[in-house]
């Protein structure tokens, strides 16, 4: 069997709007994430009709405290150096360096922060993957501009990319453009910063606003690029590859259309235009994207340098209405089993997923996101005994190295959340990942106190072991 490279990236992945707290500390602007309820069913509702549930001076939002990773930083870095991290993906909070987002001038206490951040990770070891946005639209910039349905957001977003590769040129040199940037079809206010209520039609303004995103990316990657020849800009989506229910033709094409959308965006990243499928389907739903003169060649010139994903499952669908789905609106896989937040846990899906990917891209590939999220129990000796969390782990790694005999061309593996953090889908707590449990619940009550879960010790012995020992211990 294939053997993981000497420099193969382990590691996790962190969000700022996740983890970091903090909302009205040393000039913090206010983002999206910052005004809607937590909790799986006001979550959600808001996400379906954000002008129903946005307000500036709610009573309890759980991003604006989060794990306050922003003040424990040092401490949570030296947990996962001493779990061998290669690699840590965290992103920039816009708002903390813009807090309105278009202004010329970055707050410095903001820069301060990062600063101390970066080198704290590079003083253990860990290599900074940093994502320039991820589901972090300044308030200002949507209730002023119309988030990125509005052409001006490209340069703001620049600014902020031309500032921080600038700023730490030597010291980060692998980037990624949007977390999940195919996120936008099905959430558009988190990721794209569109305003509406439930029924309204915005697939026109919807596309218009990717189209933004998509030359954001491009310019990126040749900010990037100019700034420093050793830097890597790759583009990021939510993956799983979509399974046919049945092998009846019907249930195959839409398979095949499912995931060729869950794609289109990313084949504008990967070869510089825009595929015939996404054209066609443009067409045929009467939207139209408004290009200036020099978005065909901006795109075309500037494609990434690898492709990441996030897998937490595979989906299935089928034309057959009579099916029943789940509670968390999935059509459940009858050949695997289910976390208790209904997503489908399938190990080999991993494997099947990063074939689709290096076949249809031709790219490196990097695993920046793949866990199980799980409530857990503390014990009364203080001890967490999550097994469950080891032995999902531990079968997605399995198959990652099948997929390496596969002839994959694989950059790293990065779990979500190594540390518990807010849930970005439900804003719970409840819902935890990481190897590290945070005192805190869904109420925003506890010490935020860190304990290492049995995992902990585990994800080491993977780790310095470069992913030959897998057995639970």
């Amino acid at each position: 069997m294939t053997k993981f490279k000497d420099d193969f990236l382990w590691g996790g992945s962190l969000a700022a709007n996740q983890c970091e707290g903090a909302f009205d500390a040393d000039g913090r602007g206010l983002d999206l994430m910052d005004v809607i309820p937590g909790g799986l069913e006001a979550r959600q509702a808001a996400y379906a009709s954000p002008l129903d549930y946005m307000n500036e001076n709610i009573e309890y939002c759980p991003n604006r405290i989060a794990i306050d990773f922003y003040h424990r930083y040092k401490e949570d870095i030296s947990l996962f150096g001493e779990m061998g991290f290669k690699c840590l993906r965290l992103s920039v909070n816009w708002t903390r360096l813009f807090p309105y987002g278009d202004e010329e001038q970055p707050n410095e206490k903001g820069l301060t922060y990062y600063d101390s951040l970066i080198d704290e990770l590079l003083k253990h070891g860990i290599q900074p993957l940093i994502t320039l946005n991820h589901f972090n639209v300044p308030l200002y910039l949507a209730k002023h501009y119309g988030g990125w349905a509005n052409r001006k957001m490209i340069d703001f977003y620049c600014r902020l990319v031309r500032l921080l590769m600038t700023r730490y040129k030597g010291k980060v040199t692998k980037w990624l453009t949007f977390c999940e940037i195919n996120v936008g079809l099905f959430q558009p206010y988190s990721t794209l910063g569109l305003l509406y209520r439930k029924g309204d039609n915005i697939e026109q303004i919807k596309y218009q606003a990717m189209h933004h995103q998509l030359l954001a990316s491009a310019l990126a990657t040749k900010i990037g690029h100019e700034i420093d020849k050793n830097n890597q800009v790759g583009c990021m989506i939510a993956g799983g590859v979509v399974y046919p229910y049945t092998c009846h033709p019907s249930d195959v094409l839409k398979a095949f259309e499912e995931n060729n959308k869950e794609l289109m965006l990313t084949d504008v990243q990967v070869f510089g235009e825009y595929p015939y499928h996404m054209k066609a389907k443009m067409k045929k739903e009467g939207i139209t994207i408004h290009m200036e003169k020099d978005d065909e060649e901006i795109l075309k010139n500037n494609t990434v340098d690898f492709v990441a994903f996030s897998y937490y499952a595979s989906k299935v669908v089928t034309t057959d209405h009579r099916l029943k789905i789940n509670n968390y609106g999935k059509l459940q896989n009858p050949y695997c089993d289910a976390s208790q937040w209904g997503w489908i846990i399938d190990p080999q899906g991993i494997r099947i997923t990063l074939n689709f990917l290096q076949e249809r891209f031709h790219k490196p590939l990097f695993i920046v996101e793949n866990g199980l999220g799980a409530p857990d129990v503390v014990e009364t000796d203080g001890s967490i005994k999550d097994d469950y969390r080891i032995e999902y782990l531990k079968a997605h790694i399995e198959q990652v190295k099948l997929a390496l005999d596969d002839g994959i061309d694989l950059m790293g593996y990065l779990t979500w959340g190594p540390i518990d953090v807010i849930s970005a889908t439900e804003g719970q707590m409840t819902k935890r990942y990481g190897f590290i449990y945070v005192d805190r619940d869904d109420e925003g009550k506890g010490t935020l106190k860190r304990s290492k879960k049995k995992s902990f010790n585990w994800y080491k012995k993977v780790i310095q072991s470069n992913g030959e020992e897998l057995e639970n211990i």
